[in-house]
């Protein structure tokens, strides 16, 4: 079973979610609701596979968040598979559209994902970060840490890629 804890463990959703794997999910997720507008979240972007929103607790001049539609819990979810690679490709691209129509001019543009344990809420979300940090210290949240805390989204790309490297 699939978890997603959200505001609150005790508010059941209406119905089950099907995950990405398969399984229903019916506990309470913030982000399936943000997803199926269920919410009063300011919708940057949508489509039939994503949703882009602001971070509710930013901590750059600007910070978005990405995530799918179908509820899939974290990063570590992801499989090396056509459909993974793909989701994570499409987010990324939504989340460089909107750093570069909103912010062009910030100093960097970071994206990636917290991993367990050290990830918030258990629905895949892409951080979209437009820098400076604000406060700066926030910066060490963000940072690559290799197998934990956070990963960037081109790394995880690189992972989830199924198509076989040629030997050189």
């Amino acid at each position: 079973m699939s978890f997603c804890f959200g505001v609150s463990r005790a508010r059941k959703s209406k119905s089950a979610k099907h995950t990405m794997d398969g399984q229903d999910s019916t506990d309470y997720c913030i982000f399936c609701d943000i997803a199926r507008g269920a919410t009063s979240t300011s919708i940057l972007f949508s489509d039939e596979k994503v949703v882009a929103f602001p971070d509710i607790n930013p901590s750059a001049f600007r910070h978005y968040l990405v995530i799918p539609v179908e509820h899939v819990p974290t990063v570590n979810s992801l499989e090396k598979k056509p459909e993974h690679y793909e989701l994570v490709n499409h987010m990324l691209k939504v989340g460089e559209e909107l750093l570069n129509r909103d912010a062009p001019n910030s100093v960097e543009h970071r994206f990636g994902f917290h991993q367990p344990p050290f990830n918030s809420i258990n629905h895949l979300h892409l951080h979209c970060l437009a820098l400076p940090f604000t406060p700066a210290w926030k910066q060490v949240k963000y940072t690559p840490l290799g197998r934990l805390g956070f990963i960037g989204a081109n790394k995880v790309l690189e992972k989830l890629n199924p198509r076989p490297t040629l030997p050189s």
